[in-house]
């Protein structure tokens, strides 16, 4: 099923059963009553976190019985939207899609941010996780990771990725300097599609992005990965190592999306949106979508303290990344 027929039957209510206590109760109760619930997307539309924010949507609406609406703030890596969502007031009717690009990789490199990635917000829980991937062209020289960074050794190789101070930046210094590849040159862009252009054209020999957007040139045979972030092989990409097994266990990332909102959001508000994750993101209607965007939840998902127990367990981990290799976003 595409995306457009999903989201038809979903503002037709064709959600299942286990929609119609959800929308019960939350006729009965306080909240939500007086309008419709934003959900910040913090990015542009057409990446990731638009694409998820649309796709829960209308679940979220089902199931709360009120309309939630996606609102793009994008700007500055993320921060703006971010910062906007920290400073609105905790009645439930503006949320966050979080992400670690945010709360993580730019807390890790920037020396000052305009909220603090965790006392500034409730964290509710973790939607999904998308790998980060090396990637060449299907007509490179490159065939395996080993001839990648044996060339690295001895020449300049350039990667590219979506900016100074992204995931795939500090993914590809830990590379350089666990794989002693002296000659791997990095080289940001203002997000992922400029630095897709650029590989294309043959401007850069590689880049490292989030798999998301990557997939179907990599089914295409477009795109060659040469290794993936996650700890297993990926079920879609059988054939695609990880960096781990190929003797580079700190390679290891994903990058989240979350449901978060201001800090001090009322308690049952907390209960009924964190309760509704689990369910929301196994809902089979999505699960199709996260799987074709290989952007899979965990089962079950982290919600709660679990989940800001990852937050803070990633801000340290890539924190000290950051410091060792020298990458401050000023």
């Amino acid at each position: 099923m595409n995306r457009r027929s999903f989201l038809g039957l979903a503002a037709a209510g064709a959600l299942g059963p286990l929609a119609t206590p959800w929308v019960a109760s939350a006729q009965s109760g306080a909240w939500p009553t007086r309008g419709s619930v934003r959900l910040v997307a913090q990015f542009p539309p057409g990446g990731l976190v638009d694409t998820v924010s649309r796709l829960m949507a209308p679940v979220m609406s089902q199931a709360l019985g009120q309309t939630v609406v996606v609102e793009n703030r994008a700007g500055a890596g993320g921060v703006i939207g971010t910062d906007f969502v920290a400073k609105q007031p905790a009645d439930g009717y503006t949320l966050l899609v979080s992400h670690a690009s945010v709360h993580v990789f730019s807390t890790a490199t920037m020396p000052t941010l305009p909220f603090h990635p965790v006392s500034d917000f409730t964290h509710m829980g973790l939607l999904v996780e998308a790998a980060n991937v090396l990637l060449v062209k299907a007509d490179s020289p490159y065939r395996t990771l080993d001839e990648y960074l044996a060339a690295a050794r001895v020449r300049p190789v350039r990667y590219g990725s979506s900016g100074i101070g992204s995931a795939p930046h500090l993914l590809g210094a830990m590379l350089t300097g666990e794989a002693n590849a002296l000659n791997l040159d990095h080289v940001p862009y203002r997000g992922s599609a400029p630095a897709m252009q650029d590989l294309m054209a043959n401007q850069i020999e590689s880049m490292i992005d989030p798999i998301t957007t990557n997939v179907q040139l990599m089914k295409d045979g477009v795109l060659r990965a040469l290794a993936v972030s996650t700890l297993q092989r990926l079920p879609a990409f059988p054939n695609v190592p990880t960096f781990a097994e190929l003797g580079y266990p700190k390679l290891t990332s994903a990058q989240w999306l979350g449901l978060s909102a201001p800090k001090n959001l009322p308690q049952p508000i907390v209960e009924r949106l964190t309760a509704l994750i689990p369910t929301m993101v196994q809902r089979p209607e999505l699960m199709a979508r996260f799987e074709e965007l290989q952007t899979l939840p965990r089962n079950p998902p982290p919600t709660g303290t679990d989940f800001v127990a990852i937050i803070n367990q990633q801000i340290g981990e890539w924190t000290a990344v950051a410091r060792q290799y020298n990458i401050v976003v000023t």
